[in-house]
C-alpha cells in the first residue's frame, strides 16, 4: 500500500530522533565517618561554649565577691538591690537592709594585730551568712562593715533576721591563743521607690549610728526625724566652716580671780557665734555639731589663734598691761588625738612672742579619760613646752586621787554644781573641804566655778580654797568691753 508507513518510521513531520543524554546526576560519595566526625566537632564546639560559659560565671563571680571572707561586694548589692527594686515595682513587697558594724573593732585590731582581725572578719561573715535566709544578699562593703540585703521582706522579719545575726555574734571568736568577743552596732531601713541604693545605705547608717550612741550590740530602726537632724547638722557644719572664714566667731573671756585679793589671775576665752541670721549663737548649740563632724579642730585653731593674739594686745597697751594674768582656752578630746596639735600651740605662741607659761589648756576629763598612747604623747610634749594644763569639770564622774597624779596636770577646775550646792546642804561645806584637801595632797591648784555670791566666795576662801571663776567675779564680756573692764579695776568685783 502506497501510503503505508514502513514500521519504525517516525510520522511525518517528525524530525528523525537523537540520542538524548540521560538526566540522572550522579550520586555524591562522603566518606564513610562523616557522621562521627560531625558528632566530635558537635561536641567539641558544645564544650567549648561550656567552658567559656563558665570562665564568664567565673569572672563575674570574682567581680562580686569579698576576697577575704567570699560574701558578696558592694556590686554585688546594687545588683541585688536593683533586682529588688524591679521586683517591687512589679508588686512585691519591698527590700529592706540591714548595716552593721562591729563594735570596737578598731582597738581589736591594734591589740590583735592585722591576721588575726582578718580571721575575725572571715568568722564573722560566716556567722552572718549562717543566721540569715537562703535567698538573702549578704556583702562585706570594706574593713568591719557588713551589709545584709533582704528582698521581698516587711520590718518584723526584716528585724527578726537582725536580731538572730547579733545572737550569733555573741558567743567569743577563738583565736588559737585568745578569743574575742565582736558585738555589732545594726541600722535596718526598708527600702522605698524612690531610693537609690546610696540613699539606702545613707539612711541605714544613720540608724546604726544611734545604735552605737545607744550603747551598742542592739538594732535600731532608720528614723525620719534623724534624716532631718542628719541634713540640719550639714547646714550648720557649712554654715560654721563659713563663719571661721569670715569673722562670724567672737571670743568672750571670763575673769579668774584670787579668793584672797580679788586680782585677776586668768581669763578663760569662750567662743560665741554672730550667725548673720539667727544672731548670737552660744557654744552648746555648735560645739557638738563641730566635734561630730571633724570640724571642732579647725574651730579650735582658730580660737587659739584668736585668744594668744588677744592677750599679747593686753600685754602691750599701756592701759591693760598692769595686770599679769594667763589665757585660758579650752581643749577637745579631738586636739589630743592630733599630731598637728602641739605645733600649732607652739606657732601661735611664736608668733604673737608670748611666752609657754601665759597659756593654760583646760581639758575636761572625758576628753583625757581614755588615756591611750597618742593622749600621753600629746599631754607629755605640751607639758615639755612649757604650757599650763588644767582638768575641767573636775569631779563629773571619772575623778580619782591615782588618776590626778598621773597626769601631767597644773590645775584643776571644779565642776560648778558643788558650789551650788553650798546654800542648800550645811554640811557641803566640810565635802568642798576634803575635795580641796584631795587636789592639795597631789600637788595641784585649785580653782572654784559657779561662784555667784560674796558668801560663796567667802565659805571658799575659809576652808584654803584659793582661786574662783563665777558670775560674782564677772559674766563673760566681748573683747573690747572686758579690755575697758581690766583698763577701769585692778580688783573683782569691781
Amino acid at each position: 500500500m502506497s501510503g503505508a508507513q514502513p514500521s519504525g518510521t517516525p510520522p511525518s513531520g517528525t524530525p528523525p530522533s537523537r540520542t538524548q543524554p540521560s538526566r540522572i546526576q550522579p550520586s555524591r560519595a562522603f566518606p564513610s565517618d562523616i557522621d562521627a566526625r560531625i558528632g566530635k566537632l558537635e561536641r567539641h564546639i558544645t564544650a567549648l561554649m561550656e567552658e567559656l560559659h563558665q570562665a564568664r560565671h567565673e569572672q563575674r563571680r570574682e567581680v562580686f565577691t569579698d576576697a577575704l571572707t567570699g560574701l558578696g561586694n558592694r556590686l554585688a548589692l546594687v545588683d541585688a538591690f536593683i533586682e529588688a527594686q524591679e521586683a517591687a515595682a512589679r508588686g512585691a513587697l519591698p527590700a529592706a537592709l540591714l548595716l552593721l558594724t562591729l563594735d570596737g573593732f578598731k582597738g581589736l585590731k591594734k591589740s590583735a594585730g592585722y591576721a588575726s582581725a582578718d580571721q575575725i572578719l572571715v568568722i564573722v561573715g560566716m556567722r552572718i551568712r549562717s543566721a540569715v535566709r537562703e535567698n538573702d544578699v549578704v556583702t562585706r562593703l570594706g574593713g568591719d562593715e557588713f551589709a545584709v540585703l533582704l528582698p521581698a521582706t516587711p520590718q518584723n522579719r526584716a528585724a527578726a533576721v537582725g536580731n538572730r545575726i547579733l545572737a550569733a555574734l555573741e558567743p567569743n571568736i577563738d583565736l588559737g591563743n585568745s578569743s574575742v568577743r565582736c558585738g555589732a552596732s545594726m541600722g535596718l531601713r526598708i527600702a522605698e521607690p524612690h531610693h537609690s541604693v546610696e540613699d539606702l545605705l545613707q539612711e541605714a547608717d544613720m540608724a546604726m549610728e544611734e545604735s552605737k550612741s545607744e550603747g551598742r550590740n542592739k538594732l535600731k530602726l532608720f528614723d525620719p526625724s534623724t534624716l532631718h537632724a542628719r541634713q540640719l547638722q550639714r547646714q550648720i557644719v557649712g554654715e560654721l566652716r563659713e563663719a571661721i572664714r569670715s569673722d562670724q566667731l567672737a571670743l568672750f573671756y571670763q575673769p579668774i580671780v584670787d579668793l584672797a585679793t580679788g586680782r585677776i589671775e586668768g581669763s578663760e576665752a569662750l567662743v560665741r557665734w554672730n550667725h548673720p541670721v539667727r544672731g548670737l549663737i552660744m557654744p552648746d548649740h555648735f560645739i557638738p555639731v563641730a566635734e561630730a563632724t571633724g570640724l571642732i579642730a579647725e574651730l579650735g585653731r582658730w580660737v587659739l589663734r584668736a585668744a594668744v593674739e588677744q592677750l599679747r594686745q593686753w600685754r602691750e597697751n599701756s592701759v591693760t598691761a598692769q595686770h599679769d594674768f594667763t589665757m585660758r582656752i579650752n581643749v577637745s578630746a579631738a586636739d589630743l588625738q592630733s599630731l598637728e596639735f602641739v605645733d600649732d600651740v607652739r606657732d601661735a605662741l611664736a608668733k604673737t612672742g608670748l611666752p609657754p607659761e601665759s597659756l593654760v589648756l583646760e581639758l575636761t576629763e572625758s576628753a583625757i579619760i581614755q588615756n591611750d598612747e597618742l593622749d600621753r604623747y600629746t599631754l607629755a610634749s605640751l607639758h615639755r613646752l612649757g604650757v599650763g594644763l588644767e582638768i575641767d569639770d573636775f569631779g563629773t564622774g571619772y575623778s580619782s586621787m591615782g588618776y590626778l597624779r598621773k597626769l601631767p596636770v597644773d590645775c584643776v577646775k571644779v565642776d560648778r554644781q558643788f558650789v551650788q550646792e553650798l546654800s542648800k546642804d550645811s554640811t557641803q561645806l566640810g565635802f568642798l573641804a576634803a575635795i580641796q584637801q584631795v587636789i592639795r595632797s597631789c600637788g595641784l591648784k585649785g580653782i572654784w566655778e559657779g561662784i555667784e555670791t560674796a558668801e560663796q566666795a567667802e565659805a571658799l576662801r575659809s576652808i584654803g580654797c584659793t582661786s574662783g571663776q563665777g558670775y560674782y567675779f564677772g559674766r563673760p564680756l566681748p573683747g573690747p568691753e572686758f579690755t575697758d573692764q581690766l583698763s577701769r579695776q585692778q580688783t573683782w568685783p569691781a
